[in-house]
């Protein structure tokens, strides 16, 4: 991937630049007409001293980026979502904005864009979890010049493709817990006895939930499960595992890290980028008494 970034350039890396590079890995123009992506907070000609990558925009991870003396917040949910009518800093994102401001930090979004790119959310979910051969779930053709290509084929939500190898009920169940660091799953429907076909769409894909199953995958694996959605599963005889929000998209943070160190190394740049340390599910799960 990085051979296409090569350019004449200095080691600086300014905002602007940073930009111009994740609009290569996952072009802001396929991000869907809802969503609000790229540079929320900054100047676009700041020199960049360093970059913390996160899911969430949340103080905690600004206080990490302090810590980590970065000077740039690359997150997948935006910082800003919906247009502010004002801005209260004794509120969480006042407080986020105003410390942002205040210590000259850069935040910068890419969120529907990265889940439908080729190599975002959902190819890192899909390999994460040992998948082969996978397709995109739901193409979009969001993007003009992608859509007058067949490469748009290969742009969309989710992904649908058959397991490396067939697994038992218990031996799938085992490796998602894994993969995403969870003691147990949600499941609507029954876990096929052994499964080698899944579909999977990291964040909240119960839309899809009809299109995994008329893609032949024995289950679908996503997040934020509607209940509705769980009863059409339970009467189709079809299987969906709600992961959860965080866990289905957090593993796109390391490798966008990856992707981040590769080109800045082919660049000569010597820019720190680190995944967040601190930052964790939100939910966590209690057991009676605890």
């Amino acid at each position: 991937m990085t051979a296409s970034f090569r350019r004449e350039m200095g080691t600086n890396l300014t905002v602007k630049d940073l930009l111009e590079i994740l609009d290569k890995i996952a072009a802001f123009g396929l991000a869907e007409q809802w969503d609000n992506v790229g540079l929320m907070v900054g100047d676009p000609g700041k020199q960049i001293q360093g970059v913390l990558v996160a899911l969430d925009p949340t103080e905690e991870v600004l206080a990490e980026t302090k810590e980590c003396a970065a000077d740039c917040i690359i997150t997948h949910h935006p910082l800003i979502f919906n247009p502010l009518k004002a801005i209260y800093i004794n509120q969480p994102q006042g407080r986020f904005l105003s410390q942002a401001l205040k210590n000259e930090i850069s935040v910068i979004g890419c969120h529907s864009n990265l889940d439908q790119a080729v190599g975002g959310v959902n190819d890192v979910l899909a390999t994460s979890l040992g998948m082969v051969d996978a397709r995109v779930l739901a193409p979009t053709g969001n993007d003009q010049d992608a859509a007058e290509s067949p490469a748009a084929l290969d742009i969309g939500f989710g992904r649908v493709g058959r397991l490396a190898e067939t697994l038992s009920r218990k031996a799938f169940i085992e490796r998602l817990c894994a993969v995403f660091n969870l003691p147990a799953l949600r499941v609507a429907g029954r876990i096929p006895a052994d499964i080698s076909t899944v579909a999977v769409c990291g964040g909240s894909g119960s839309e899809l939930a009809e299109a995994a199953l008329a893609r032949g995958a024995q289950v679908y694996i996503t997040g934020e499960v509607k209940h509705s959605t769980a009863r059409w599963a339970e009467a189709s005889g079809f299987c969906i595992i709600d992961a959860g929000h965080f866990a289905t998209e957090n593993p796109v943070v390391k490798s966008l890290v990856k992707m981040l160190e590769g080109i800045f190394a082919e660049r000569g740049m010597s820019i720190p980028v680190q995944p967040s340390a601190k930052q964790q599910d939100p939910f966590t799960y209690h057991q009676p008494g605890v």
